[in-house]
C-alpha cells in the first residue's frame, strides 16, 4: 500500500522544536526533520517496546551490530566487521568525540562552509583550532552549485600553525544537497592520508537520495582509506527517527576504535533502548519500500522547488540538491537592490510567516542565504512559497 506523503499531521500538539520555536501563524521549514510519520514497521516495533512496558538499561545487541554492517554490505558493498561499530546517541554526538579522541591536543578540525552549523563550533569544545577550506560557488543562470577549491583544501591543513588531527566531511552536504562523487573523495581522501589526517565523515544523509543520485562511503573506497577514517550513520534522518536519539560510528582501524569506544565511555553517551530498537528496524531493510517511495516524493518536491523559483523568484538563486530534503537559497541579489531590507530569514519571518535557517550560521559563505527544509506534504511547500512570493511582491 502506497504511503500517502501528502497528509498533513498536526505536530502542534507534540514537544516538536520545529512547530514551537516559532508563532502559531508561522510555516516552519527550517530545523531538519521531516513532516511525515515514522514507517510502520518502526512504529510497530516501539509499540511491542511500549507493551512490555519495562524501559531499563540495556547495551546495543550483537544482532543490531550485524545488522548496521549488513546494511554497508548491502548498499554499498563495504566489508564492515560488526566488532568495529560503537552505537552513538547521533552523529553530532559521534563527532564530537571523534574530535576529543584527535583534536584535544590542540590540533585542528578542517570543515567546508558553508557547513552544518556544529561543524563550526565542535573545535571550541575540545580546545582545537578550526581550519576553514570554504567551497567554492558556481553559478548557472538562476541553478548554484559548489565546487572543491583543491588549492585552498590543501592548503587548510596544518593552518594556523597547527597540525590537522581531523577532517570532517559532510556527505551528503549540508546545506548545498551535494553528493561528493567518487573522484573527489578519493583525491580528499588521498590529500588527508598524505597529512597525517582522520577522514570523519558525517553521512547521515547517504539514504536521502534524489533523482539518479547514489552514494559511496568514502572508506568504502580503499583499505588504506577505511584505516584512517571514522565514518558516521544514523537511521535518524532517512526514517524521520531523530527524536530517539541512535547513530553509528564505523572504526575499522583497531587502536581508533578502542580510542573511540573509551571516548564514548568517558561522555557517558549512551543510547537509548527505543533509539536501538528503531534502527534494528530501520536498518533491517522493513522500511526498505517506504523509502523507495520516499525519495521520489522528495525528488518531485525538489523540482517542484525549482519550477517554482523560476517562474516566482526570478532575483534568488539556489542549489538543485541530489540528495537530503535541503536546499540552500541565496537572496543577496534582493538584499542588494533592496527588495529585501537586512536578513532573508528575518525578512521571510516577519513578512511572510515562514521560518527557514539562517545562512550566516552556516558560516563563511552563508551570508544572504536561507536554508529551506522541503521534507513536508506539498501542499504546506505551496503556501509557504505562496507566503514567500506575496511577501516579495508587497515589500
Amino acid at each position: 500500500m502506497a504511503t500517502d506523503f501528502d497528509r498533513v499531521v498536526d505536530r502542534r500538539p507534540s514537544g516538536s522544536i520545529k512547530w514551537h520555536l516559532y508563532a502559531p501563524d508561522v510555516l516552519p521549514l527550517w530545523v531538519a526533520d521531516m513532516d511525515f510519520a515514522a514507517p510502520e514497521p518502526i512504529r510497530a516495533a516501539l509499540r511491542r517496546e511500549v507493551e512490555h512496558g519495562i524501559f531499563g538499561y540495556e547495551m546495543p545487541s550483537r544482532q543490531l551490530l550485524e545488522t548496521v554492517a549488513e546494511r554497508m554490505q548491502r548498499l554499498y558493498g563495504w566489508q564492515v566487521s560488526p566488532d568495529r561499530i560503537l552505537a552513538t546517541p547521533g552523529v553530532v554526538s559521534g563527532f564530537n568525540a571523534a574530535a576529543r579522541v584527535l583534536c584535544s591536543d590542540g590540533s585542528g578540525i578542517l570543515v567546508q562552509p558553508p557547513v552544518y552549523p556544529p561543524f563550526l563550533h565542535v573545535h571550541e569544545n575540545v580546545g582545537a583550532r578550526c581550519q576553514p577550506a570554504p567551497l567554492t560557488l558556481v553559478a548557472d543562470g538562476q541553478r548554484l552549485s559548489y565546487s572543491i577549491d583543491w588549492d585552498g583544501f590543501r592548503a587548510a591543513f596544518g593552518s594556523g600553525g597547527a597540525r590537522t588531527g581531523m577532517f570532517l566531511l559532510c556527505d551528503p552536504h549540508n546545506p548545498t544537497g551535494q553528493a561528493y562523487s567518487p573522484d573527489e573523495l578519493r583525491r580528499m581522501a588521498g590529500i588527508c592520508l598524505e597529512q597525517g589526517a582522520v577522514l570523519c565523515a558525517d553521512e547521515i544523509h547517504s539514504e536521502l537520495l534524489l533523482g539518479s543520485t547514489r552514494h559511496l562511503p568514502a572508506a568504502s573506497l580503499a583499505p588504506e582509506i577505511a584505516e584512517r577514517s571514522l565514518t558516521l550513520v544514523a537511521p535518524s534522518k532517512t526514517f524521520n527517527v531523530p527524536g530517539l536519539f541512535c547513530g553509528f560510528a564505523i572504526v575499522p582501524e583497531k587502536e581508533l576504535y578502542e580510542k573511540y569506544k573509551k571516548a564514548l565511555e568517558q561522555m557517558t553517551l549512551h543510547v537509548s533502548s527505543v533509539g536501538m530498537a528503531a534502527a534494528q528496524v530501520a536498518f533491517s531493510g522493513a522500511c526498505d519500500g517506504w523509502l523507495d517511495e520516499l525519495r521520489a516524493y522528495l525528488t518531485g518536491n525538489r523540482d517542484f522547488l525549482v519550477g517554482y523559483a523560476a517562474a516566482h523568484f526570478p532575483g534568488i538563486r539556489l542549489t538543485v540538491p541530489e540528495a537530503t530534503y535541503l536546499a540552500w537559497l541565496d537572496c543577496g541579489e534582493l538584499v542588494r537592490s533592496g527588495r529585501i531590507q537586512g536578513s532573508p530569514h528575518k525578512f521571510f519571518l516577519e513578512k511572510a510567516k515562514v521560518a527557514l535557517n539562517e545562512g550566516a550560521d552556516f558560516g563563511p559563505g552563508g551570508e544572504n542565504f536561507v536554508r529551506l527544509n522541503f521534507g513536508c506534504p506539498r501542499a504546506t511547500l505551496v503556501e509557504a512559497f505562496e507566503r514567500m512570493r506575496l511577501a516579495l511582491e508587497q515589500g
